[in-house]
């Protein structure tokens, strides 16, 4: 079906972001033998992607809806081959940190697009699988950087100069794409959106079903074009849909993640892995962990839903953070293991869950006439807590050490499964018309629910069907 083929092309901005936050992880210690680099300097270089990427998604929450999902990632194409060039070149960490500043900023304005893209394509039964595709092309970007830096180990330029080749990709792929029908219909191009739905759903453009779909979709456009300000996205309707997406994101980078990404080798390394081969070993076999669980997640966010999957992931998550910070609170080599251990769970827990739900739900949660600002605001909150994660990582373990750091993500974790319980709705097999539906039925957004009676249920709402 074309829809896969839309969510593998859009899902090449997936491999892009995690290829490029994780190849730093294989560069560092050249960069430090040919440069010399001070913790803060580090932080910096290294933060400056998701510095980047917290005002990509800015803009690009703004140009979504003016240019289009098409177009917004045609240009992110552009900065991820031009930004791989110039990174490749670099004559120093200020020339690389502006470098990596630029695929920050094309991670950023990707991130909210392509999900987004992949959400307004997709039948509403299989959204949560197509979406997640995403978020399995992020982990396969990660362990990507890290097979590169093992192949050129002792090339940092060419391990930043190989991302320009999925860069020249997704512009060719995006190149011969359409938009999405829901963008072409709120510009008035009905034409256009017929079409799309039709290649999208393999269908002859005058068939019934395309139709039919295409009227819902302006039936919900027509009652919203020409609004969607920062007023209404902080207004009764959308702020349940914000308050869930922006507190995901949150929790979800305060996990910290990211800090194990950017610098496996150097938790490797705290955790009591001496040699740099060991610890360049270990960080790729928690990247094949990171991809094959989150294949397990893509099989189950359709089956068991949203809010069960986050809550498992959660509590998952907080148990093996504890069990990190307990070995690397503990100086004794006998519980370097129960590190390793604890992380890959970790690792596992973050797949399954905490890494594909966020993108996911927040490609489906917000009303269309505030859905660029809303998954804009979200990614702003997701980038920059990632910026704060990142930033703060080495200076925190200088001055709290491993263990304490892990304990403070474990509580993080142990707040997200709250959060999860009392706020988070399940959007499982829900059209996007229908969960806009109850949002302005001025319902709790949790009490969201589909209804089971077959292939022509609705979305229960009131007791009654939609």
């Amino acid at each position: 079906m074309m829809i896969y083929v839309i969510a593998i092309v859009a899902g090449i901005a997936g491999f892009l972001f995690g290829f490029d936050e994780g190849v730093i992880a294989g560069a560092l210690h050249l960069l430090h033998a040919q440069f010399g680099i001070d913790p803060f300097m580090e932080g910096v270089m290294t933060s400056a992607v998701p510095f980047g990427a917290l005002f990509g998604a800015l803009l690009a929450g703004r140009l979504v809806d003016a240019l289009g999902r098409r177009w917004v990632l045609l240009c992110a194409a552009l900065l991820f081959a031009v930004g791989a060039l110039v990174a490749a070149s670099a004559s120093g960490i200020p020339m690389l940190s502006v470098a990596r500043l630029v695929l920050g900023f094309a991670i950023g304005m990707a991130s909210l697009v392509a999900p987004l893209y992949i959400s307004e394509s997709a039948p509403p039964e299989k959204r949560g699988m197509l979406v997640s595709i995403y978020q399995l092309a992020i982990t396969l970007g990660i362990l990507g950087a890290y097979l590169i830096a093992l192949l050129f180990s002792d090339s940092w330029r060419a391990m930043f100069l190989f991302g320009a080749v999925p860069g020249v990709a997704l512009f060719l792929g995006m190149y011969v794409l359409r938009d999405t029908p829901r963008w072409l219909v709120k510009q008035s191009r009905g034409a256009d959106a017929r079409l799309a739905i039709a290649s999208i759903r393999s269908l002859p453009p005058g068939d019934a079903r395309v139709d039919a779909e295409l009227q819902e979709i302006a039936r919900t456009a027509d009652s919203e074009r020409g609004r969607g300000t920062w007023a209404e996205l902080f207004g009764p309707v959308a702020r349940p849909a914000l308050v869930v997406g922006i507190g995901l994101f949150l929790l979800q980078q305060l996990s910290g993640i990211n800090a194990v990404i950017y610098y496996a080798p150097v938790v490797f390394r705290e955790a009591g892995f001496d040699l740099s081969s060991v610890q360049l070993m270990a960080t790729i076999g928690i990247g094949i962990v990171n991809v094959l669980m989150t294949v397990v997640g893509m099989g189950l966010i359709d089956r068991i839903g949203r809010r069960p999957l986050l809550i498992i992931g959660f509590c998952g998550a907080a148990l093996s953070l504890g069990m990190i910070a307990i070995a690397a609170a503990t100086d004794a080599e006998s519980l370097d293991i129960l590190a390793f251990i604890g992380l890959v769970l970790y690792i596992a827990s973050f797949a399954v869950s905490l890494g594909p739900l966020p993108w996911v739900m927040m490609s489906e949660i917000f009303p269309l006439n505030v859905r660029g600002l809303g998954m804009g605001a979200a990614s702003l909150a997701n980038w920059g807590f990632n910026f704060l994660v990142v930033f703060s990582f080495p200076m925190m373990v200088a001055h709290l050490g491993l263990g304490g750091v892990f304990a403070i993500y474990a509580l993080v974790c142990a707040a997200g499964v709250v959060f999860a319980v009392r706020l988070v709705p399940e959007t499982n097999g829900v059209a996007l018309e229908d969960i806009e539906r109850h949002l302005r039925s001025g319902q709790p957004l949790r009490t969201l629910k589909r209804a089971s009676a077959g292939p022509d249920a609705g979305v229960l709402l009131s007791g009654g069907r939609v």
